[in-house]
């Protein structure tokens, strides 16, 4: 668990300290420390003296005892009535000498905080009361004296912006005056790239100093040296880093050395955009050998074929929509699975054990969505359904309250929230997310994590007594959950269960994509305050200071909508047949078969499994034979069903039919002298099909030996042909695929093919490839201009049109399932399109052209511009093994339906014949 793995992390490291950033308010800083003796009823009989370390931070003073029976104290600065030293002729005084080095604090009101080391609320005295306090090094007490005016003075502005504005300049002031200190690098060899001011963000608080970057590290060395002087990280460890938004402002920057983890390891906040982005721009460069960069497609693809989790998918799309456990009004949001809390079994074969994950959670009780309705239709624009947020810090903060106590004081002013509004029952919460009037919150990742320590008081705090005298306690749980670790393990089930992996894409597009902004959210009852969304407002076009800090804190402590990452609808989780989503604690959750017995595997389990092999040992490919048979380059590749002839046609013009029992060329056919595309042979084996950039295509009677017919169907060459159950397709440069009906000849006599044109499938321009789906419902074509388009071949209709290519599709074509499409183009580029909703799911590059290819959804075996046959895994992103192959372009591939026997034509005008060997 991210948030609370992190917490105690600080509490090992900074045991010692009962100071942190947290006991300051909300936009405040720490500015400097001085070791000091803190005197109560100075010059008095009862005099008191407690040593400790003062804090100078922009709107109080704090007071930290070495003794931690005493409370901490804090001095707000907007309470003082007086700040003074002594004054010269007091100082020289001999009464008074020993308090040389002393300043005098004057106030109304402080606060005592963990007294005898408790986490509690705070503590206020009120009425007027004296503090001093004895510096030990009296020379700084003019510059402490200067800087407490000076805050003192902000702090008495009336208006926030202009105690914000003066606040800012006595910041910027301190930063400018200092740097880095070159003495904290690693080694004396580092070269220095960059440096700047910064800010670390934490939860609730951010921490100023100075950012720098060498040739190996990533620093930042805190104005006040806290919790430690230097934080340092290698870039050689950087996995991951991204950039944020942070307060409604692009000055974000978050940096990860673990793939999965959900807390960076450190996120920084700039004061202009220009120096995070040269920042980003210098790691990447550092690292983009060493990682490759996932998108939001490139991980739906991963989740789509089941090679990572429900988990960790919502994780990664948090990720990339800005959300982050550093920021509280950006926490990574998870949804609400389960809806029964009542029964004493959890069976999650039921679908109305789950939520409704098409709707928001506003929208699940059809009584409270009417009023709500009722109330937006009456409401002057701009409009919103939902007068709070799903996910806000309170929200966080409610769930997480138990362990990250000091979070919720600082929060709210050193109070926890009410003791029948806290975080008392699962059940009570849900019911009130779905009657409540302005309850409409979501749940936290903490939720499907193994860390149970949220739903427990083990640190025995006071966190009040409800209305029936009931303290709070633990959290109570559902009857199904036997305790705390059991609701956390059943609720991971929930999460990876087959109904959610089913509907999870729903709720992603309420979130995360299409449903989230405009006509879309309205209809789908999911419109919040427009101060919520990026872009909802743009803070430097307003120019009144007060303005600008007022609206940045209502949205700040509001909370915001995570940024769209989809604006198409969101393609479904791939459910294999005789497959399930397995039900285990770990996160690393995958899709996995369902145990069936020996004699219920049919032949096509058998001839699965042998194809699924041979992709897994698909790195074994090895060259078996290879004959130069042709003059030009190779661009087509038939093979008979018993695998004994081959059939190959040439930019040469020819087709040539190549025995592979004797290994000779046994026919060689010129139709006319320009160069044929590609071939195909029908089943039966009787007819080979050539498509010649003569605008023809040719029909070869193998039986007899010679052309049987010829179709003029284009205006221009035609580039590639597929044939199904008596249809022909073709494509062709004037444009147009057409499909064509095919009533063959007999063949013991003169009669030709009947052509009957069914359809013509019009584009813009000149058409290079296409590809039928197995089921041959769905046709795709790939243009020189680099669009992909995805048709019904029943209606003749456009489902999707996308520009994937800069330049040339030299090759595209179905998954085994048909629920994607694979495209390479001239660009280096292999796209990956979902075909139900026409998104671009994942983009991967080469470093060439890559001509032609086979692939079975997870793993793509290529042939490139320079002869290698490369082996991709495509959801990695990356080349797990080159092989040697052609001296030229592989122009053409042909693989046997088990996956085992690889045929590919080059421009150098060879075939190879490539095995397994396992």
């Amino acid at each position: 668990m991210a948030f609370i793995r992190k917490r105690r992390l600080e509490r090992e490291l900074y045991s010692k300290e009962r100071f942190s950033l947290l006991l300051l308010n909300l936009e405040e800083y720490y500015f400097e420390q001085h070791t000091a003796n803190h005197i109560i009823n100075k010059g008095c009989r009862d005099e008191r003296k407690f040593r400790g370390s003062l804090k100078i931070c922009s709107k109080s003073i704090i007071f930290e005892p070495d003794d931690n029976i005493q409370p901490i104290i804090k001095i707000p600065l907007r309470d003082c009535i007086n700040i003074k030293a002594p004054e010269d002729n007091e100082a020289n005084n001999r009464f008074t000498r020993d308090t040389a080095g002393g300043i005098s604090v004057v106030c109304n009101q402080a606060f005592l905080i963990k007294e005898r080391n408790i986490i509690a609320p705070y503590k206020t005295v009120r009425g007027r009361t004296e503090h001093f306090f004895q510096l030990d090094v009296a020379g700084k007490l003019g510059d402490v004296v200067q800087t407490l005016h000076q805050l003192y003075r902000a702090s008495c502005l009336d208006k926030m912006g202009d105690q914000a504005a003066m606040i800012t300049a006595i910041l910027q002031s301190r930063l400018a005056r200092t740097s880095f200190d070159k003495n904290r690098f690693q080694s004396i060899s580092e070269t220095l790239h960059m440096e700047c001011k910064a800010e670390m963000v934490t939860p609730l608080v951010t921490n100023p100093g100075h950012v720098c970057v060498t040739d190996a590290n990533l620093y930042f060395q805190p104005l006040n040296g806290y919790p430690k002087p230097v934080v340092q990280i290698t870039l050689q460890n950087v996995r991951r880093i991204y950039k944020r938004r942070h307060g409604l402002m692009p000055l974000g920057l978050e940096v990860f050395c673990t793939e999965n983890d959900l807390c960076s390891d450190i996120y920084l906040k700039f004061y202009n955009y220009q120096d995070r982005d040269e920042l980003y721009f210098l790691i990447a460069t550092y690292i983009e050998n060493h990682i490759t960069e996932h998108t939001a497609e490139s991980y739906m693809l991963q989740w789509q074929r089941g090679h990572i989790s429900n988990y960790q998918y919502l994780l990664h799309l948090n990720n990339l929509a800005d959300r982050s456990c550093n920021d509280l009004s950006q926490y990574p949001v998870f949804p609400w699975i389960i809806a029964d809390y009542s029964s004493s079994v959890l069976d999650l074969t039921k679908p109305e054990t789950f939520r409704d994950l098409s709707k928001p959670v506003g929208a699940l009780n059809k009584e409270r969505l009417d009023r709500l309705l009722t109330r937006y239709q009456e409401m002057p624009e701009p409009k919103f359904m939902y007068g709070s947020h799903y996910s806000s810090p309170g929200y966080v903060l409610f769930y997480l309250v138990r362990v990250a106590p000091e979070y919720m004081l600082c929060l709210q002013n050193g109070k926890f929230d009410h003791a029948d509004r806290m975080f008392n029952s699962l059940a009570e919460t849900w019911k009130n997310c779905l009657d409540g009037a302005t309850d409409f919150k979501e749940l936290i990742p903490e939720f499907y994590e193994n860390d149970s320590s949220f739903l427990v008081n083990s640190l025995k705090l006071d966190l009040g007594k409800r209305q029936g005298g009931k303290m709070v306690e633990d959290v109570e749980l559902p009857p199904w959950a036997s305790g705390p670790d059991d609701f956390l393990q059943k609720s991971r089930e929930a999460l990876e269960s087959q109904y959610v992996s089913e509907h999870l894409h729903e709720w992603i597009d309420i979130i995360f994509g299409y449903k989230q902004k405009g006509s879309e959210a309205v209809a789908a009852h999911n419109v919040f305050h427009p101060l919520t969304y990026e872009g909802g407002v743009d803070l430097n076009s307003i120019m009144d200071p007060n303005e600008k800090v007022a609206l940045l804190t209502q949205i700040l402590e509001f909370g915001q909508t995570p940024k769209q990452l989809f604006t198409i609808p969101h393609p479904r989780r791939i459910i294999p047949k005789l497959k399930s989503l397995s039900r285990t604690s770990s996160h690393n959750v995958s899709i996995t078969e369902s145990p069936v017995s020996p004699n219920e595997e049919s032949f096509e389990d058998l001839t699965e499994e042998s194809i699924t092999l041979a992709w897994n040992n698909i790195a074994k490919l090895k060259l078996d034979e290879q004959y130069k048979i042709h003059k030009q380059a190779i661009t087509g590749i038939a093979v008979t069903c018993n695998g004994s002839s081959v059939f190959t046609t040439s930019q040469d013009s020819t087709l040539k039919m190549f025995s592979k029992e004797s290994k000779t060329i046994q026919r060689s056919v010129s139709f006319s002298n320009m160069a044929l595309s590609s071939c195909l042979i029908l089943p039966g084996d009787t007819t080979v099909i050539s498509s010649s950039w003569d605008n023809h295509i040719y029909f070869y009677s193998v039986a007899f030996g010679r052309q049987q017919d010829i179709l003029m169907g284009h205006d221009d060459a035609v580039s590639k042909i597929c044939w199904h159950d008596g249809r022909l397709y073709s494509a062709s440069w004037d444009s147009t695929v057409k499909v064509w009906q095919c009533v063959p000849g007999e063949t013991l006599s003169n009669k030709k093919h009947h052509f009957e044109l069914l359809a013509e499938l019009e584009h813009d321009v000149s058409v290079n490839t296409i590809d039928l789906n197995a089921a041959n419902t769905t046709l795709a074509s790939g243009t020189k201009e680099g669009t992909i388009s995805v048709w019904d071949v029943a209606t003749a209709t456009v489902l999707h049109q996308l520009p994937c290519h800069s330049g040339t599709v030299f090759d595209a074509a179905f998954s085994p399932d048909s629920r994607h499409l694979l495209s390479a183009g001239q660009d280096c580029c292999f796209k990956v399109i979902d075909v139900q909703t026409g998104m671009l799911i994942s983009s991967v590059m080469a470093d060439e052209p890559q001509r032609c290819f086979k692939w079975d959804g997870n793993t793509i075996l290529s042939g490139s511009q320079s002869g290698e046959l490369l082996i991709w895994d495509l959801l990695g992103g990356k080349v797990i093994e080159r092989i040697k192959g052609h001296t030229g372009a592989v122009m053409s591939m042909w693989m046997n339906e088990q996956c085992s026997s690889v045929i590919t034509g080059g421009e150098d005008k060879q075939i190879m014949f490539w095995k397994l060997q396992y």
